[in-house]
């Protein structure tokens, strides 16, 4: 893409040019002139951005024929050049868009060039068309089936033609024949759409005249996209088949269809014309001759004919590109300005560098490292506004994602008051004991404890995921060096993943070590416990009243144990089933 700068640089310089010599007044010969250059121009561009794959890039000033099969679309082509150039036959003869730029010569040599073939003369129409056919087999193939966008570029340079560019496309078919798709109506149409559809298409649409012009497919895809009838051509063919006593008079005049380009016919040779060699030149004397004659035509014979269309197109295209050339001009500038700011991201070349490959390499890594630490620590000067990225990305998946997980997750979330029961049963196994089986509450807490693990896994993904997007930017200093790029981001890639694995394994260890040893001492646990033993201790004491207004003497009571706290119940056998239950010891733990 870049080699081209240089051609695209110097062809803008010649529009601009021809832009300000065409602000001269009108009575100046230079303006003819100069206007009669756009067209070789716009050529140009279209050859330079074909042969670097960005013909879609831009819309390009053009004129598109389009019509139905055998409405005289190849013959008013082959009138216009005055050649018999175009591959004939029954079926879909084009099968490829064929982009035909004719150029005016002021020497007598007539001969086409191919864009597939630079720097070849032909000056044999028949063997030019052998090569259109040879040319449309190695895309398609041979039978004849199949269609393709990709589009054959012809220039024909001529002593007898105007600069002109139009565009051959397959005509319009509405029921398959032989082994074609089932869609090629589909296809050919789509195809003609992707064409006529950009604004700065000019349509030629072929119809002929012995038919109602309300069937006209040509016209029907032209209205879709041109429903004003702006940029629209009519070109009524077979003229001299029609009916005797009728005419197409309302057409031409836009009574039926209008056009604000207007219709023009034209008189083409017949198929045994053509079968018969006869020359386009005597075709031609034979259509002025026509429209000279006719009792309906003689009037607007000066405004009928292949040599007044191929003036109006010309004229048409000239003032569509004059007006369309800023705008182009425009558009080209930036994006050479892009590829220009692009190629210099790739540095000074290898060849003009005093730099020898080692020392390049270390810098580029070197730059490559200095951009991923920078992006970590904040300090990188292309910070974005858009969203969090980096260190800062890395901090935000902490304190915003992770620790409000752990912050949300309840101690006795998937824990219901049978399996607590159930549990402690399970621990007792055939004996009836007066104390809480620690087995039970041990098995509880590990099975909440695990709990902590997905999380914590999930937060080194996450952080993961975002190294490898930081990578991602910083790797633009190697861009120049494809290879190079795709090796160190691997390499990085697979450096994370290799500290991915046993950070996991160490984060599994942590959460197996807090499984392996339950400490009740810890002192939220304690003083939960002290709660606990508070309240069972009213409780026994409640109990122990009822019992003495009903029995009669009191029960002496045992000794405290002096090593116990202050505070501490005195009665510890109330640790049994009834306890635990009416307590809620569960909660308090």
């Amino acid at each position: 893409h870049f080699a081209v700068l240089p051609s695209i640089s110097r062809i803008l310089l010649s529009s601009l040019s021809v832009r300000s010599t065409s602000t001269t007044p009108p009575h100046n010969h230079t303006l003819t002139m100069s206007m009669n250059q756009l067209i070789p121009i716009v050529n140009k561009l279209q050859d330079v951005f074909h042969s670097v794959g960005m013909l879609d890039t831009i819309d390009l000033p053009q004129i598109a024929v389009v019509g139905s099969q055998s409405s005289g679309k190849s013959s008013v082509l082959e009138n216009i050049v005055g050649k018999d150039f175009l591959p004939r036959g029954t079926g879909i003869v084009t099968r490829r868009p064929l982009v035909l730029q004719l150029i005016h010569t002021n020497e007598g040599e007539e001969y086409g060039e191919f864009l597939h073939l630079p720097k070849r003369k032909i000056s044999d129409f028949e063997e030019i068309r052998n090569e259109i056919q040879a040319e449309t087999e190695r895309v398609t193939g041979k039978e004849g089936k199949s269609i393709s966008a990709l589009p054959i570029h012809l220039k024909i340079h001529s002593p007898h033609v105007l600069n002109l560019t139009l565009i051959d496309l397959p005509g319009i078919t509405k029921v398959p024949v032989g082994n074609q798709p089932k869609d090629i109506e589909y296809q050919i149409k789509q195809m003609i759409l992707q064409y006529i559809k950009k604004p700065n298409c000019i349509i030629l649409a072929v119809s002929p005249a012995n038919t109602d012009i309300a069937n006209s497919e040509a016209l029907k895809l032209a209205r879709a996209v041109d429903k004003s009838g702006d940029r629209t051509v009519g070109v009524l063919t077979k003229l001299d088949l029609m009916d005797k006593g009728t005419d197409a008079m309302d057409v031409i005049n836009g009574k039926h269809v209008p056009l604000k380009l207007g219709f023009v016919g034209v008189v083409l040779r017949g198929q045994q014309d053509i079968e018969s060699n006869k020359p386009i030149k005597d075709a031609l004397e034979n259509e002025a001759e026509f429209f000279k004659n006719h009792p309906a035509y003689r009037s607007v014979a000066n405004r009928m004919g292949i040599a007044f269309l191929t003036k109006k197109l010309n004229g048409i295209l000239l003032e569509h590109i004059r007006k369309c050339l800023p705008e182009i001009r425009s558009k080209i500038s930036a994006l050479i300005s892009k590829a220009q700011q692009r190629l210099s991201e790739y540095g000074v070349p290898l060849e003009e560098s005093e730099m020898n490959h080692g020392a390049m390499l270390l810098q580029l890594l070197t730059q490559f490292s200095k951009e991923f630490g920078d992006v970590i620590e904040g300090t990188n000067v292309d910070l974005t506004t858009d969203e969090l990225f980096g260190g800062a990305r890395i901090n935000h998946i902490f304190t915003e994602k992770f620790y409000p997980m752990l912050e949300k997750m309840d101690a006795c979330e998937g824990l219901t008051d049978y399996d607590i029961r159930t549990a402690i049963r399970n621990a007792k196994g055939p004996r009836t004991s007066l104390f809480i089986p620690e087995a039970s509450f041990v098995m509880l807490v590990k099975k909440q404890v695990k709990k902590l693990e997905d999380p914590s896994l999930r937060c080194v993904n996450q952080v993961f995921e975002e190294l490898v997007a930081i990578v991602d930017h910083a790797e633009k200093h190697l861009v120049r060096f494809p290879k190079l790029r795709e090796r160190t981001k691997e390499f990085v890639a697979d450096l994370l993943r290799r500290y991915e694995t046993p950070l996991k394994v160490f984060i599994k260890n942590l959460i197996q070590i807090e499984l392996a040893y339950i400490n009740t001492n810890h002192p939220d646990f304690f003083d939960g416990g002290n709660s606990s033993f508070m309240i069972m201790s009213q409780q026994f004491q409640t109990n122990v009243n009822g019992q003495k207004q009903q029995q009669g003497p009191p029960v002496p009571q045992r000794r405290s144990n002096p090593s116990q706290q202050a505070g501490a119940p005195q009665e510890v056998g109330i640790f049994f089933d009834f306890g635990w239950r009416n307590c809620g010891l569960w909660e308090v733990t």
